[in-house]
């Protein structure tokens, strides 16, 4: 197998363009962390709502007069949020579930600009895999739950961003690369809550971002080395009596391991923030534009001869956001807060996608014709008439899919949290609502070309109208509209200092209506509506150990992707072309969990252990697949498959001293249909009509069952610090042998390496070793028609290995200069 050898870039950076002047920079929560006492393990202490404890007459709150620019610490109380909005957090000792929270620290171990590598070091039980072909867009995996930028992809994980929802209305996809990581104080993960609305099926992930009264200073971090990566990242925040302002910026270029993947990188964020002894104001607002090579999977047989190969290209995306959000605070009386976000949020995509086609000469006599699927139904124009065949005798033909999606999403939540003892019992209560509306301009046209021997699709300027016998293939234009629309409540009531119930629950309506802009056939509106209960408890053993168990219940409406595209009698190119608007029931998952945490100090040379160790089980019903059409190759449509379930343990421990720090975690994930399936799939076991038969009890693809990851930290000396991980993921089935009869994908490890040397109070030097011993393994697994396209690579034989993977980076090799003041 080939390798691709390392290119090491080390840079001497110079970082001008992203902060004019001397410029000084402390993360004050990263500081405060590592004076924190933990209440969870691996090292992710700090939180995003803060308690400010102990200020001096006439001192500000927030800042210690006596403290050097350096030391200047934020003393905070632990707390965990039970809402989007953060006013509504409580001591994580009271939450019945499982509580994890990804904090500055954690995000500046990784020295990355992208905040999955964080999730992947901090939280057990998350993986990533580049289903995309880009390490800007991955999928993320939570217990069995995805949530990915590919659309058509079923999205189980809500994601919110300073209490917005940041799904993208159109498939509910999550774009990672839109939030500059930088910026981010806290990430948490949130499980087993309905509060966060649609999409929580396996959780939620809520992004807390800086702001000028968290960070005061400057600092510019820059980074270069192999495959051309360069990247740079400054942030400067200053609070000014009861003002504060902050801003971040970032840039990335990486020229991939892949034929065909360059990243480009630009995203900003700021706040403007104002505060008064009762209220708190913001106006924050971000914007992004990233182009991206996706590569995509690539044949088993291509790799083995080129591990940078690539297949029917190009798959180039281009996403741009722009959003502004004001939220509020105000403490009405001692006892009773409210909170409020407006939003608005525009949202911008181009694709384009090089694909085989259905597309091929006539039979003869009418081989100077151009037919669709056969060779006798006409492949049409754009103006209905069947197309002529200008293509040469025995070209392979492809098609450019061209897709462009405009989102415009506005929104209000609005809340109100109450601390008033009840029956002499002290008590919690959170009472809220959302309102979010979204427009969406949907477009996808499909050029005909032909495939060179690079697999790359060279347009024709010919474009397919409507095609097919059923349609499946032409131009589409779709307006969409969602409105979604929330009201939740949630009471904790401490029945003694020691144990604590949570019960409420929040009611879901789901308005989505679809209007074809060429015809009528995509002409639709549906309405889902769901109340989601939860209940639970906590009982503080001792004070060292807290028990929790707790069940609760969350749905997920179908997009308007996938409702475009739900008839098994009109398959349509996933994610492009949209053909018809039969309906699909709401996804519904119904969680218990249960476990213990605790922490425990060992005294002085030894330090804090914190812990963790629980349960879950998920049962979805009338649950979402895209599902490959067996007769049209790179056709499918989404189908409601009935039962799953995902069950599983997770165990984690970290270890911490002043001079070292050991975490570990393991998990367990059983993810299983519950139903008897008939399935279109590409799968080599398919039956003669390209159906595969699922049983009750066949394993869910894409989802290893066993994930272990170890990390440590040590301060050799004040100024040197060294540092690694290593993540075990087991195999996984391929994507389309839910039948389980396929041999599954290989289990793989990997090891990353990092060290950092303080030079002085100013300038630190660091370096990134990935995947040290560079393990060439791949993390997704799908097939494809192996009689689609010939192997150029075997001289144009035909492929005989239906296997397709996402293979990953080879050692990779980084080194940087961070500038704090």
């Amino acid at each position: 197998m080939k390798q691709m050898g390392v290119r090491v870039l080390l840079t001497v950076p110079i970082s001008i363009w992203l902060l004019s002047g001397n410029a000084y920079a402390q993360d004050a929560t990263q500081r405060t962390a590592q004076a924190t006492a933990e209440s969870t393990p691996n090292g992710t202490q700090a939180l995003p709502p803060i308690v400010v404890t102990g200020t001096k007459p006439g001192v500000k709150p927030g800042r210690d007069q006596t403290a050097s620019r350096t030391a200047r610490d934020l003393p905070r109380v632990l707390v965990y949020p039970t809402t989007p909005l953060a006013g509504s957090s409580i001591d994580p000792d009271k939450v019945p579930a499982s509580v994890t929270i990804v904090d500055v620290t954690a995000i500046a171990r990784t020295q990355s600009l992208n905040i999955t590598d964080a999730l992947v070091q901090s939280v057990p039980g998350i993986i990533v895999n580049e289903v995309a072909g880009n390490p800007f867009q991955p999928d993320v995996e939570f217990r069995g739950f995805v949530s990915s930028p590919v659309s058509g992809t079923p999205q189980g994980l809500a994601v919110y961003q300073n209490g917005v929802r940041i799904n993208e209305a159109f498939g509910d996809t999550m774009n990672w690369d839109l939030i500059p990581t930088a910026a981010i104080r806290s990430v948490g993960v949130v499980t087993n809550n309905p509060a966060f609305g649609l999409n929580a099926l396996g959780g939620a992930l809520d992004i807390q971002m800086k702001d000028g009264f968290t960070y005061h200073g400057a600092e510019i971090n820059t980074m270069g080395g192999s495959y051309g990566r360069i990247q740079s990242s400054g942030q400067w925040g200053k609070e000014v009596d009861n003002f504060a302002i902050y801003g971040a910026i970032e840039g990335l270029h990486d020229a991939g391991f892949r034929e065909f993947s360059t990243s480009n990188v630009h995203r900003f964020y700021g706040d403007v923030g104002y505060k008064t002894d009762t209220g708190e104001f913001h106006m924050n607002m971000g914007a992004a534009q990233n182009t991206f090579g996706a590569a995509a999977t690539v044949p088993a047989e291509l790799l083995q001869q080129n591990y940078s190969a690539d297949y029917t290209t190009p798959q180039t995306s281009e996403n741009r956001v722009g959003y502004v959000n004001l939220t509020g605070k105000v403490e009405v009386t001692p006892t009773w807060t409210v909170e409020g976000i407006a939003h608005v949020r525009i949202f911008d995509q181009q694709t384009q996608d090089g694909n085989p086609t259905g597309a091929q000469a006539c039979a003869a006599p009418n081989s100077t014709l151009l037919c669709f699927g056969d060779g006798v139904t006409p492949a049409n124009g754009l103006n209905g008439l069947q197309l002529s065949n200008p293509f040469p005798l025995g070209a392979t033909l492809g098609e450019n899919d061209r897709t462009t999606t405009h989102s415009t999403t506005s929104g209000a939540s609005l809340q109100a949290t109450n601390t008033d003892q009840l029956f002499g019992h002290n008590n919690h209560f959170v009472v809220g609502g959302s309102f979010d509306h979204s427009v969406t301009n949907f477009t996808a046209t499909a050029e005909l070309g032909t495939i060179n021997s690079n697999y790359v699709v060279s347009g024709s300027g010919i474009f397919l109208g409507q095609s097919g016998n059923p349609v499946s293939d032409g131009p589409v234009g779709l307006h969409t509209i969602n409105q979604y629309t929330g009201i939740y409540a949630l009471d904790t009531f401490d029945v003694t200092h020691a144990f604590s119930i949570t019960g409420g629950g929040r009611f879901n309506v789901a308005n989505i209506s679809l209007q074809d802009q060429l015809g009528t056939s995509l002409n639709g509106s549906d309405t889902y509506t769901r109340f989601n209960p939860t209940i639970g408890g906590t009982y503080k053993i001792n004070s060292g150990v807290t028990a929790y168990a707790g069940y609760s219940e969350a749905n997920r409406a179908p997009t308007p992707l996938e409702l475009g595209c739900a008839n098994p009698a009109q398959p349509c190119i996933l994610a492009t072309f949209l053909v018809s608007d039969p309906p699909l029931q709401q996804v519904v998952s119904k969680t218990v969990e249960a476990g213990l945490r605790g922490t425990h100090e060992f005294g002085a040379g030894i330090g804090t252990l914190g812990w963790k160790l629980g349960a879950f089980r998920t049962t979805n019903s009338n649950d979402i697949l895209s599902i490959p059409d067996p007769i049209l190759q790179g056709f499918g449509y989404f189908q409601n498959v009935g039962s799953t379930r995902r069950q599983g343990v997770e165990a984690e421990a970290n270890l911490k001293s002043g001079v070292y720090e050991f975490h570990a975690s393991y998990t367990f994930i059983d993810a299983r249909f519950l139903d008897a399936l008939m399935l279109g799939s590409n799968s080599p076991f398919a039956d003669a009509n390209g159906n595969i038969q699922v049983q009750p009890g066949d394993q869910v693809p894409a989802v290893p069952r066993h994930r272990v990851k170890l990390g440590f930290d040590y301060n050799i000396t004040d100024a040197f610090k060294v540092g690694g991980d290593l993540l075990y993921v087991s195999s996984q089935y391929f994507v389309g042998d839910a039948s389980n009869q396929a041999p599954q994908l290989p289990a793989y490890t990997t090891v990353n390496l990092h060290a950092s040397y303080q030079i002085d109070k100013t300038y630190q030097i660091y370096a990134r070793a990935d995947n040290i011993f560079n393990s060439l393994y791949s993390t997704y697994g799908t097939f494809f028609d192996t009689g689609a396209v010939p192997n150029f690579a075997n001289g144009g034989a035909p492929f005989t290995d239906p296997r397709s993977l996402s293979p990953v980076r080879p050692r990779a090799l980084y080194a940087g200069l961070k500038a704090t003041f």
